[in-house]
């Protein structure tokens, strides 16, 4: 009888040595050896560092970043082996939390903890969220531009404003404060169907800020510097802030966005670093004076600082009303706070309130049928089309203005018979050309054509005209009709604005008023125009102050709140609002040239003369895509349209980020309240990154 063994050799995993450098221990201390097998998972390398420290600490913030890779390890199952690590890896144990240096749009900077190894799209929600800035999806990151310095401001330091004491999870409700939010609506019965609140968003306040600011005198300060315009810097300071000189320079001010898709690590973001918070999508939703007082004054800082460091051009009355409203809001915040003096409860009362209004909705918005007629425009106006060399100037006719087009006439007797021409709006650029004291009222339309954009002048004969067309040739740009509910609100604000440019001649006599600082209400364009001959700082603005102040008398009697909105209002009326540029060179041309990113529309420029050669609007695309490998975009339109460019400095990511972003602004909506969908706006936005 024969015994057959069967013997089974079990292999041991080999061991071999990791080297990793643990932060806690200070600059000098050398790295940590620890022995590992491919098989051991990150969690198990983590909890061999923490016992060979022997340090006694919360570790829980710390994670593992490998340096040669500029990758986090934040899958603590997965092995060594999964993850690629080997036994050259450098691998730095670090907390994922930083302070850094925050640049916010009125000048201060925060030092404040940020997250250095979640996507910079969750690390600007966690910031937003200390500092109670609604929707985030609109604010990000970028790279600071380099201030003129000269060489005696050398050890100069910037005055730095420590939050890093506030709690990460700063800006939620606790359970207590979400089960008594919950309580109270249930305690409503009108709203027990169809009802939703996303309570996650919610910020607590006590005396009217949030509760981490209401600790302490000084965070209390801190938040009164961000929900309050502050003193305008002295020009010295305003001298040294970057003032772009050529649409190329404002090219190189979007370049320096962030990837909202990677770390602030892995974009070569260190600790003690600064970085700048802006407003990126020129989409405001859901803009709310009772919750967003911080939001508010932080748009208006970065509206403010745009018109004077003219990253925006606008027209010397405009200037003077952007003047005189930046005057009237810096007297009414040195005299009241818009942080109100109320108690947490009454705060949690007012936001169910006004939840209430905003559920409920105006019953009276909703038009009957009988009531929605097709209005019409008709009246003589005068009409220019430029063309090159030629001398002809306006010419009245009878004009038509119906649906989303302009039909235009010899005279009112041949308005029955065939147009002498029908210009079709939808899709074209329009751009006020208005001097109210000098009685021009024009509209400036670039109407899109297969050969590129055909430009032609409305000209009316007084303001009531001019803000009926001019509301309509907005509308129609959009695709929209006069019928639209929103056109008799867009001709009251343009009556609005025009009203506040007039001269009030009537009214009281300017005081001269020396206080104003000049240099901190108007442009260096318009101070350079009133500044004469041998003139001297204070005589240059001795001659502004009166033409601010003559303005200042149309706006004086506003609140604090409604100078910001007004301000806002006028600046988004702005023709360049909203515009972010790249330099690109289009498929086919041997140019370089401008492409303008806006909410609703790709804008292409010329760049030697600056002017609009094609307009694409998000409405008509069908799809987009992204060859990374040549860093191409291509677009398709509709109509078999197609372009394609690369970008010449910028990465291509950039703009494919700006596209998608700006789409996925517009599926927002007021029913969706604070909830915010992050996973769509990754895919949108993300490209390969996203997969």
């Amino acid at each position: 009888m024969s015994v057959c063994l069967s013997v089974y050799l079990i292999k041991r995993p080999t061991t071999w040595d990791l080297t990793v450098t643990v932060e806690d221990l200070g600059p000098d201390a050398p790295p940590i050896q620890i022995s590992v097998t491919s098989e051991l998972h990150i969690g198990g390398v983590i909890l061999k560092l923490v016992e060979k420290t022997n340090l006694k600490k919360d570790w829980s913030d710390h994670a593992l970043w490998w340096e040669q890779k500029q990758q986090w390890l934040l899958r603590t199952g997965w092995t060594l082996d999964k993850c690629g690590v080997h036994a050259d890896a450098r691998l730095v144990f670090t907390p994922q939390h930083k302070p850094l240096r925050l640049g916010l749009p009125n000048g201060v900077t925060l030092k404040m903890r940020a997250c250095f190894s979640s996507s910079a799209f969750r690390t600007v929600m966690g910031i937003c969220r200390v500092l109670n800035l609604r929707h985030p999806e609109e604010l990000s990151l970028l790279r600071p531009v380099e201030e003129k310095k000269k060489k005696k401001d050398k050890d100069s330091s910037e005055e730095l404003y420590d939050l890093t004491d506030v709690p990460l999870t700063a800006g939620a409700l606790n359970n207590t404060s979400k089960k008594l939010l919950i309580h109270c609506c249930s305690a409503r019965s009108h709203w027990s169907h169809g009802f939703y609140l996303d309570v996650g968003s919610v910020q607590a306040l006590y005396d009217g800020m949030p509760a981490h600011f209401a600790d302490s005198p000084k965070t209390e300060a801190v938040y009164k510097m961000l929900s309050v315009s502050l003193p305008s810097p002295a020009p010295e300071a305003i001298a040294k802030l970057y003032r772009p000189a050529s649409v190329v320079d404002k090219t190189h001010i979007h370049t320096r966005w962030l990837n909202s898709s990677r770390s602030l690590m892995q974009q070569g973001i260190r600790e003690n670093d600064k970085l700048w918070l802006r407003f990126k999508y020129y989409t405001f939703h859901d803009m709310d004076p009772k919750y967003d007082a911080v939001r508010l004054t932080q748009l208006y800082e970065q509206a403010r600082w745009a018109i004077l460091l003219e990253d925006i051009d606008c027209t010397e009355e405009e200037m003077m009303l952007f003047g005189a409203l930046q005057y009237h809001i810096g007297k009414l915040s040195l005299s009241q706070d818009m942080v109100s003096s109320c108690q947490g409860m009454d705060d949690l009362e007012s936001a169910l309130k006004s939840l209430e209004v905003k559920m409920v909705g105006d019953s009276n918005s909703t038009d009957t049928l009988e009531n929605m007629t097709a209005p019409e425009l008709n009246d003589y106006l005068k009409i220019f089309r430029p063309k090159r060399l030629t001398l002809k100037g306006y010419k009245q006719y009878w004009c038509k203005f119906q649906d989303t087009s302009i039909s235009y006439y010899k005279s009112s007797e041949d308005r029955y018979g065939e147009p002498i021409q029908q210009l079709n709006l939808k899709g074209c650029e329009v751009a006020p050309d208005v001097s109210v004291a000098g009685q021009k009222f024009c509209i400036r339309l670039l109407i899109p054509a297969p050969e590129g954009m055909n430009e032609i002048y409305l000209r009316c004969e007084n303001e009531k005209q001019y803000s009926q067309w001019m509301a309509a040739c907005k509308l129609a740009s959009k695709g929209l009709m006069l019928l639209d509910s929103s056109y008799q609100n867009e001709v009251k604000n343009i009556q609005t604005f025009l009203a506040m440019q007039r001269s009030n001649s009537a009214g009281p006599a300017a005081q001269t008023d020396e206080s104003i600082n000049t240099h901190s209400l108007v442009s260096p364009r318009y101070h350079k125009k009133y500044k004469p001959k041998q003139c001297f700082t204070s005589s240059c603005s001795f001659q502004l102050t009166p033409r601010i102040l003559e303005a200042y008398q149309n706006v004086a009697q506003l609140s604090l709140t409604s100078a910001i909105l007004k301000f806002l209002q006028i600046w988004q009326a702005l023709p360049d609002f909203g515009i972010s540029y790249f330099m690109v060179r289009f498929k086919g041309s041997r140019k370089d040239e401008v492409l303008g990113i806006t909410n609703n529309r790709l804008i292409r420029i010329d760049l030697g003369i600056g002017d609009v050669v094609k307009t694409w609007r998000y409405n008509n695309m069908r799809q987009w895509n992204v060859n990374w490998d040549i860093r191409q975009v291509a677009i398709e339109f509709d109509g078999n349209i197609n372009i394609a460019f690369t970008c010449v400095n910028a990465d291509c990511k950039v703009v494919h980020e700006y596209i998608g972003g700006y789409i996925f602004m517009s599926t927002r909506s007021r029913q969706q309240s604070d909830t915010l969908n992050e996973e769509l706006f990754h895919k949108l936005t993300g490209g390969h990154e996203a997969l």
